[in-house]
């Protein structure tokens, strides 16, 4: 049996190229083996433009990491926990000055999980120790994501009310952590992936069940507490069922997500939803084209890019995907084991492709005989861009900005406004938000040309 991703895992308990829209390269950047982790849960571009994520350590002796890779391949381990401070890391989110945040599934202090703050290459701070179904919260999960009032904001799978179907919280970066609400099952119950933050202001998510029909659903909730119902998946087959994965706020102003199960042919949907609450069924998965989808990423191209547990040419193995917002699906890639099983998140970086994660596959002789994962790159020819650690900030707040060849940068500007920066390194800039500057895009111009950032950059009032 192929080891799957944690999301995959409690689903289960509760390099071949195919037709191609445009040219593109698969390439095998990193078998885990256990130098640095195995069975990697997240990816994350940083500061010093590689990637970075965790492996959940799972089926072997060890409580997770936190591993560091370069664009070319070179892997090492920032951090490992040693299950007091925390085990099975969900994600990790790295802030403007460049710390890391995120959550364990489980471990800590009394094995309900954690929230940690890491100082890269220095130290490790746990901010708060979750109890086994205590009122607060157990078993955090997904990625942190910060509000605008400067809190963490993540979702707990259980504890809260005696009936444990998980809550929501805010933390401060010392901390103090707050519960904001404690799902009952009639708006959901068991929240198993991070929240989004919207333009509004307010954050979305999504619960594995309860709801209306049972079958999860589609919230908003605000800073303070007050949660709305969006949808409630489950009123027919069709709907899909159980999401697990976050949201993807699209360009267009509506929500992206993935249910693994459910749709004409229960083998998982994609669906759209707009903040009113508008759904949308947009693709059916069917085997072929694979089976199980995680979540979606929005890349420069206007179109969203995803994987496929399983499905696929190789039936047990997965894909990856490209899809256009009115929800047209070609297959971009079948796994076959020595490239990866099993592949799950997906970011875009600032250089332009495509880079994700296979929770097994890869070097065989570890975990024989399904391997430990991967980290994978798909170029399918899109160009660089640059992005932001946070994407909103107020009128004199120092923002930092990821891209590729910043040495010899000569203006930065907000939405046509210049701003004073300094250059950090060839991949990072702090640029400080100048008087006058309006929420817009951002650009920077370099000795090789002009980025623009894939999103507008949002100045607060």
């Amino acid at each position: 049996m192929k080891r799957l991703a944690l999301s995959s895992l409690l689903l289960v308990l509760g390099a071949a190229l195919t037709k191609s829209s445009s040219a593109q390269t698969f390439t095998n950047l990193v078998d885990f083996t256990g130098s640095v982790g195995v069975f990697p849960s997240s990816i994350i571009q940083g500061r010093d433009g590689g990637l970075w994520g965790t492996t959940d350590g799972s089926s072997q002796p060890s409580c997770g990491t936190i591993y560091r890779v370069t664009l070319a391949g070179a892997a090492y381990t920032s951090f490992a926990f040693d299950c007091t401070d925390g085990q099975t890391p969900t994600g990790i989110l790295q802030v403007v000055g460049g710390n890391l945040y995120g959550t364990t599934f489980s471990g800590g202090l009394s094995n309900g999980g954690a929230v940690f703050q890491i100082v890269p290459e220095k130290s490790e701070t746990v901010l708060y120790s979750f109890t086994p179904d205590g009122s607060h919260g157990s078993s955090p999960v997904g990625t942190l994501v910060f509000g605008v009032d400067g809190n963490l904001y993540g979702a707990t799978y259980g504890g809260g009310s005696a009936l444990g179907y998980g809550t929501l919280f805010k933390i401060s970066t010392t901390g103090a952590l707050t519960t904001l609400y404690q799902f009952d099952f009639t708006h959901g119950a068991q929240p198993y992936a991070g929240l989004v933050l919207g333009p509004d202001g307010n954050f979305y998510g999504t619960t594995y069940s309860g709801g209306a029909y049972g079958g999860g659903t589609v919230f908003r909730i605000t800073s303070k507490g007050v949660l709305t119902l969006l949808h409630s998946f489950g009123q027919s087959s069709s709907d899909g069922f159980g999401p697990t994965t976050p949201l993807t706020l699209a360009k267009n102003g509506n929500l992206y997500g993935t249910t693994p199960s459910g749709g004409a042919n229960n083998d998982g949907t994609v669906f759209m939803l707009t903040p009113a609450g508008a759904f949308t069924d947009l693709h059916d998965f069917d085997e072929t084209d694979g089976r199980s989808p995680s979540g979606l990423v929005q890349a420069t191209d206007g179109n969203f890019y995803g994987s496929t547990a399983y499905g696929g040419a190789n039936d047990t193995d997965g894909t990856t995907f490209e899809m256009t917002p009115e929800g047209q699906v070609t297959t971009l890639h079948n796994f076959g084991g020595s490239d990866g099983t099993n592949p799950s998140s997906l970011i875009q970086d600032t250089g332009g492709a495509i880079y994700g994660i296979t929770s097994a596959g890869g070097d065989l002789d570890c975990d024989p005989p399904n391997g430990c994962g991967t980290i994978f790159s798909l170029n399918v020819g899109l160009s660089p861009f640059i992005a932001f650690v946070q994407g909103f900030g107020t009128v004199g707040e120092i923002t930092a900005i990821l891209g590729q060849k910043f040495t010899g940068t000569t203006t930065v500007s907000f939405n046509g406004t210049p701003a004073s920066f300094r250059i950090v390194s060839g991949t990072c800039i702090l640029a400080t938000i100048p008087t006058g500057a309006k929420s817009g895009y951002v650009t920077v111009t370099t000795p090789t040309g002009k980025l623009t950032s894939n999103l507008p950059f949002r100045v607060l009032p």
